[in-house]
């Protein structure tokens, strides 16, 4: 029975040996095929790692939220049928969360096939650890709407539900919205509302720092394309 590898990747460049595991190579050394949001980055990321794979006898399947369901189960079938191990890489982090790699897990799972997550960096996670927030219960909420008022009213709600069940809410935006994002924040939250702000983390320039609404307003950062996870309690 071939297995399916849930292998993370980096979440800043140039820090593998800090953030992956060594057995994360002989992974991909055995990995025929892989499940992918950029085939480019992608081949860059398994290039990077210097293992014994040829990089163009590699099969890549490119998998975003807009590929039909029925492409993906027809490749996963066509590798399951030559009894080939198939990886699943993620952009950035864990793949199958905040990612779509999550179909190919579950159309894995229906099909029998064995399911291998690999120790790796996670952003999400990595932010709940340094928040000082509470760890026990958790939301995450992946990206919040675009429209102001929208975006508005669902920051009313995160902070209603953390007063209420005392839970951490987590959310994201694509980086050259994050300054967007938390001017809203800051507009929408009560001044007593702790906010944390984790930006390019495991990076050399890796920022990590929670503060009540009131106390950022003296204090906003720059977050422009920077990928920033925001945690709110």
């Amino acid at each position: 029975m071939p297995t399916l590898y849930l292998i993370p990747t980096l979440l800043a460049d140039d820090t593998a040996e800090q953030t992956l595991p060594p057995y994360i190579r002989s992974v991909i050394e055995k990995t025929d095929a892989y499940f992918v949001e950029n085939v480019r980055s992608a081949r860059r990321f398994i290039t990077g790692l210097k293992t014994s794979r040829v990089i163009d006898e590699t099969t890549f399947f490119e998998l975003t939220k807009d590929t039909p369901p029925a492409d993906t189960r027809r490749q996963i079938q066509e590798m399951m049928e030559r009894k080939r191990n198939v990886g699943v890489l993620s952009e950035a982090g864990c793949p199958g969360v905040a990612d779509p790699g999550s179909v190919v897990v579950s159309m894995a799972h229906t099909l029998g096939w064995r399911v291998e997550p690999l120790v790796g960096p996670s952003s999400i996670l990595l932010a709940l650890m340094a928040s000082g927030m509470n760890g026990q219960s958790f939301v995450f909420h992946g990206y919040l709407p675009i429209e102001r008022q929208d975006r508005a009213r669902a920051l009313r709600y995160l902070e209603k539900e953390a007063q209420d069940r005392q839970q951490t809410q987590i959310f994201m935006e694509t980086p050259y919205r994050n300054d967007a994002l938390f001017a809203d924040v800051l507009a929408n939250c009560q001044g007593n509302t702790r906010i944390c702000v984790a930006c390019n983390l495991t990076g050399p320039d890796a920022f990590v720092r929670t503060l009540t609404v009131k106390e950022w307003k003296t204090q906003v950062p720059d977050l422009r394309k920077k990928p920033t996870v925001f945690l709110l309690l």
